[in-house]
């Protein structure tokens, strides 16, 4: 055979699959896309159909050279990227920027890198799919449209260096919508009633909890039932047992990855997909970008060998799931481990936790249903028509648990554990205490991450493959949302106790609405969304999007011509933009009055070109205080704006020099002797202690220092973090690193081959 090309879009997978090919196949990287829209201009000739200006980047035109140069030297050029429409698209790409010719190019696809699924690619050669392109330029030109003539609309309305996105807009909104629920929800106070009762002919410690099934709306109420209860027999008036099953969930889907990550591992979803993505690079894990829950056969039948020799037959049960939601692929995978009789894998412990949540879920899916007895009991008295319930589960056989349980978003009471004694209807029930608590209705939780991408797939919107640099944008790009806590709010509550034939009364402090790790909108969040949706309603109507991503699958399919889908999309769109852009109305916040200080001054919440900040006073020698990361203007109360004048504050001292927290023109920073330190963004500088502020001290020392990430070949190499992003730095020269590369994980050969394959940056001409 002659020299055969395959060209692959990672350099980790490029390193991967050449282990598997014989000296007659050279693997090269393409660095992902090798061309691509024009960042400084629309790029889209919308004149003429649409049609995309694609353009080399200057850090690819030597790799685009040397790919050329290999292409022409080959007998076969294989086009090995993902399976996916984004992988379509770069083997399009590659196809015409390269110049190959059809009769000596192939494409081949796997959704796992093992040498049987390479060398089956290559038996099985196809064309490009030219629906898959499509659907992906439709996708690239309908976005780029809206982001290109929606952001300048908020620069000149709003403020500059603001964005506008077809996925992004209507996430944010749904994080606003989600904040004003909460805002305008009134906590009811409510009381509930719990028992402990000892059962008849029991040892003395056995001791059973129960709720009533009711609630009383004040205490006068609460009050009246204790004292019903006051001489009451109680006795067990009916038992319910139920044996019911439980089932496993399916193998991950990208989105059900990234959720349960999110859950269990307390993964973000960026993290979790650049982890997976590693893990698929080194042949560990199946393709990681897929919405099929399709296993393989020859999956299916090494989980049950492995089930049976560990477990028992008894804990075998072969599924195979089928995937609901519209335009699944289920030719692809689910996401599992490319060898399931590989329990644990060589790589960091985020790597390693990852693969054993993902061959977890796997071999769960293919174990038998749980059995569990579900007991009901209900106690009451003579003449008393409330009952209290005692709810109880047993696990008989305990199936697929014996090795995974799915995490739950909301928290759950395991009552699984519970052990209840023998008991009979007519038993009496001593009851040993009976409270009453004030209780108080919860308003809806606020989206974390997890939340949040499960709520977009519902709806719909977007892919999941691109909710991680959506909140990636919306939080470290743009500043829409923070990812934080809320404190919630504490309240004093009554609690009424009868024991001993006596009811005692006493009061505890109490927090409702506390939750971490939440997605919280920031003010100019706020003002994008309500402008957005007064003025462009289609684009951030949640069913409009979602139509729009079943318009892409049709495109995919090869039923709809994506010029035409554009075309309906872009014309009333634009005129829309115009007439905005032409109109007077300009979005802003209104100021709000929060209240008087002890001193008399009045506090005003605003929106400034800074951000939003509280002004104390209205005279020469007013005060202003930038609000912290998660404080909104309609809803910062005067207890919490006072604290914001609280800065500067004195944290500790480091080597002798005081660190002091302040905030300045450009949000709050560390001023530690003539230095000046941003702090992150979502940092409360209210709460940032000693331990952080060191850290970022000792960070932005290292940074004075030049930054550096990485050395290899005896610092020969450099991978350094320089003021404008990281980069390589070789024999006194400095290289860029190309589009997506993660600069903490670069290898020695991938420097190598970066610098092989790039020109230096900030050439110097020679004077003559």
């Amino acid at each position: 055979m002659g020299k055969n090309l395959v060209i692959v879009e990672s350099p980790a997978k490029a390193g991967t699959i050449q282990k598997f090919l014989g000296e007659d196949y050279v693997v090269k990287s393409s660095f992902g896309h090798i061309r691509d829209l024009n960042e400084k201009d629309l790029s889209i000739d919308v004149e003429n159909g649409f049609k995309p200006k694609y353009v080399i980047p200057a850090d690819k035109k030597k790799l685009v050279t040397d790919l050329k140069k290999e292409a022409k030297e080959a007998d076969i050029v294989w086009l090995a990227s993902d399976e996916d429409r984004e992988g379509e698209a770069i083997s399009w790409h590659l196809f015409e920027t390269l110049g190959l010719q059809q009769e000596k190019t192939k494409r081949i696809v796997f959704h796992e890198i093992t040498r049987a699924a390479i060398l089956n690619a290559i038996e099985n050669p196809r064309n490009i799919d030219m629906s898959l392109v499509d659907a992906q330029q439709a996708r690239r030109v309908l976005d780029r449209l809206v982001g290109f003539e929606l952001s300048p609309v908020l620069w000149r309305k709003i403020q500059p260096r603001l964005s506008a996105g077809r996925v992004q807009s209507v996430a944010l909104r749904l994080i606003v919508d989600r904040e004003r629920e909460i805002l305008a929800f009134q906590n009811e106070a409510y009381y509930k009633v719990d028992a402990i009762f000892h059962p008849e002919g029991t040892p003395d410690k056995t001791l059973v909890k129960a709720t009533l099934d009711r609630r009383f709306p004040d205490k006068e109420s609460a009050a009246a039932f204790l004292n019903k209860c006051i001489g009451a027999e109680f006795a067990i008036t009916n038992i319910e047992k139920k044996e019911g099953n439980r089932f496993p969930a399916a193998p991950f889907t990208t989105s059900t990855l990234q959720q349960e990550a999110s859950r269990k591992l307390r993964f973000s979803v960026s993290q979790t997909m650049s982890i997976a993505q590693k893990l698929y690079e080194h042949g560990l894990i199946t393709y990681m970008r897929t919405d099929s829950t399709n296993l393989s056969s020859l999956a299916i039948n090494t989980a049950r060998n492995f089930i049976c020799n560990n477990f028992g037959e008894e804990y075998s049960k072969v599924r195979q799931y089928r995937t609901n939601s519209k335009g699944a692929q289920e030719a692809h995978e689910a996401i599992r481990p490319t060898y399931i009789e590989n329990t644990e894998i060589n790589g960091t412990p985020q790597e390693k936790k990852l693969y054993e949540l993902i061959w977890k879920r796997t071999v769960a899916s293919q174990m038998a249903d749980a059995r569990i007895l579900k007991t009901d009991i209900k106690v009451g008295a003579n003449g008393m028509e409330e009952k209290f319930n005692v709810q109880a589960s047993q696990v008989l056989f305990d199936g697929f648990l014996k090795l995974y349980i799915e995490g739950s978003d909301e928290p759950q009471q395991d009552d699984d554990a519970i052990i209840l004694p023998e008991m009979n209807i007519g038993d009496r029930m001593y009851d040993k205490e009976i409270t009453a608590e004030c209780k108080f209705t919860a308003a809806p939780s606020r989206y974390s991450e997890a939340t949040l991408v499960k709520k977009l797939e519902e709806l719909g919107i977007g892919r999941p493959s691109t909710y991680a640099p959506t909140i990636t944008t919306l939080t470290k790009a743009r500043g829409y949302i923070t990812k934080g806590d809320k404190t919630g709010e504490k309240k004093v509550v009554d609690k009424l106790t009868l024991k001993n034939g006596a009811i005692k009364e006493s009061t505890k402090t109490e927090t409702i609405g506390a939750e971490k790790g939440r997605l919280l909108p920031q003010e100019i969040g706020i003002i994008v969304t309500d402008y957005l949706v007064k003025n462009f309603p289609q684009i951030l109507d949640y069913q409009f999007t979602a139509t729009v991503e079943e318009d892409f699958d049709k495109i995919a399919e090869g039923q709809m011509e994506w010029n035409s889908v554009i075309k309906d999309f872009y014309t009333p769109f634009h005129q829309n933009v115009q007439e905005t852009m032409s109109s007077r109305e300009y979005g802003s916040a209104t100021s709000r009055e929060i209240g008087v200080a002890p001193d008399g001054q009045v506090l005003v919440a605003k929106f400034g070109q800074y951000g939003a900040y509280v002004q104390k006073g209205d005279d020469e020698k007013k005060q202003y205080a930038s609000l912290a990361p998660g404080q909104l203007i309609e809803s910062i109360t005067l207890e919490e704006a006072l604290k914001l004048f609280e800065l500067p504050r004195t944290v500790g001292q480091l080597n002798g020099i005081d660190i002091i927290c302040t905030k300045g023109r450009f949000g709050p920073y560390l001023k530690y002797g003539d230095k000046n330190i941003a702090l992150p963004r979502g940092t409360d500088p209210l709460k940032v202690n000693l331990e952080t502020c060191t850290a970022l001290i000792n960070e932005s020392s290292n940074s004075a220092r030049g930054g550096v990430i990485a050395e290899y070949s005896e610092r020969d190499i450099q991978v350094i973090n320089g003021s404008y992003g990281p980069y390589i730095k070789h024999a006194g020269q400095n290289y860029r690193l190309p589009k997506g590369t993660d600069a903490q994980t670069l290898t020695e050969e991938q420097c190598k081959e970066i610098i092989a394959n790039s020109e230096p940056t900030g050439r110097r001409r020679r004077r003559n």
